[in-house]
């Protein structure tokens, strides 16, 4: 269910049935001469409307205006928006903030940008990571007020973390392909792995006429995407989507 179209009845449904609420986390960066500068984007948005038809899920309004840096290229002409991650940091906490106060305690924002290194983390990911904690030690402290961990109620912290109940994990961050994916499907930019997940998922994104035009390594196997291949990709994100987002 998408969020901005929610009435406050479903809202408070959602909240009592601990419903997954999903960002989809991005940025708009350039994606060779073939391809959408949304794509990290529409991959994220993409996949969680497949999501939504099997599982009940809040969809939040994508978030497109992470930090693309101009590693690939310069923004002149080629359509990249960099908005660096000491900007996003504070806005992803008055969201998340936000939306706890709301009452949600299932939180997942999904990026695709940069997660080749998730664990060490990239700019996009690290600010909304941050901001994730910021915003639960924020809200706990506010509800239970200072002292609250260390308080008589507390006792059991260790023994429910361990079997998993743990507040923070209200607020996570989770990339679109795990490791898992790693060596079962192309991770690139703008290659073979991401045209092909485009043309599964979002084909008027990729305009196969600009092949040609392409100069750059990185789009070097783009003529070689298909539907097909996209497919096998998306059938695994669909699997991780379902291990992570849980009612």
């Amino acid at each position: 269910m998408r969020y901005e179209l929610m009435l406050p009845h479903q809202i408070r449904k959602a909240i009592a049935q601990n419903w997954p609420i999903a960002l989809p986390l991005g940025v708009l960066e350039y994606h060779g001469e073939h391809m959408a500068v949304g794509m990290d984007t529409l991959a994220v948005v993409k996949t969680l409307e497949l999501f939504e038809k099997e599982r009940e899920i809040v969809i939040l309004p994508p978030f497109y205006y992470g930090a693309a840096s101009y590693a690939v290229a310069p923004p002149e002409g080629t359509g990249s928006v960099q908005v660096g991650g000491n900007q996003l940091a504070p806005f992803a906490e008055e969201l998340f903030y936000s939306l706890l106060r709301i009452g949600f305690r299932n939180v997942h924002a999904i990026i695709h940008h940069q997660t080749e290194n998730f664990a060490a983390g990239m700019p996009t990911d690290l600010a909304f990571k941050a901001a994730g904690r910021q915003a639960i030690f924020r809200f706990l402290e506010k509800e239970r007020g200072e002292g609250w961990w260390g308080s008589e109620a507390m006792a059991a912290y260790y023994a429910e973390h361990a079997e998993g109940s743990n507040f923070f994990n209200w607020v996570q961050v989770h990339p679109l392909m795990p490791a898992e994916m790693n060596g079962k499907y192309p991770f690139d930019h703008a290659g073979i792995g991401e045209t092909s997940l485009m043309l599964a998922l979002c084909p008027e994104a990729v305009d196969a006429g600009h092949f040609a035009d392409n100069t750059s390594w990185y789009t070097a196997s783009a003529p070689d995407a298909s539907a097909a291949l996209g497919a096998e990709g998306v059938a695994m994100i669909m699997d991780h989507l379902r291990t992570i987002l849980r009612g």
